[in-house]
């Protein structure tokens, strides 16, 4: 799947911003999608992923309660909606298919070309 991430930006702390992964050629109701971020320096980590067979949401636990994922209505997006966004938050932020479960989220290797989150004041 060809995937492709928008909505990055530069926002204060505190702020909000709505990320989308979007499909080409293709819808991703079949898929299960997950988040990933990577921070200057740091390894790349896990953020969120919504599950294709049920529905069902994971968080990493430091974006728990600010972040949210959901699917478009036009099946063809998932959305990363990020609010409260904090000094830690700053990456490249990537979609990518994958397996979710409450213990980890394994991506496939359809990584997207990745959108840019700065937060500053």
């Amino acid at each position: 799947v060809h995937l492709v991430e928008s909505g990055g930006g530069l926002v204060q702390p505190g702020g909000s911003l709505r990320l989308s992964c979007v499909a080409s050629g293709s819808t991703l109701d079949h898929f299960s999608i997950a988040w990933f971020r990577q921070a200057p320096g740091k390894e790349r980590e896990e953020v969120s992923c919504i599950s294709s067979s049920d529905g069902a949401t994971y968080y990493v636990d430091s974006v728990k309660g600010r972040f949210s994922i959901s699917r478009g209505a036009a099946k063809d997006t998932v959305y990363l909606h990020m609010n409260s966004l904090k000094p830690e938050d700053p990456a490249v932020y990537y979609c990518v298919t994958a397996v979710c479960s409450d213990w980890s989220m394994v991506p496939f290797d359809d990584w997207g070309q990745a959108t840019q989150v700065t937060v500053s004041s």
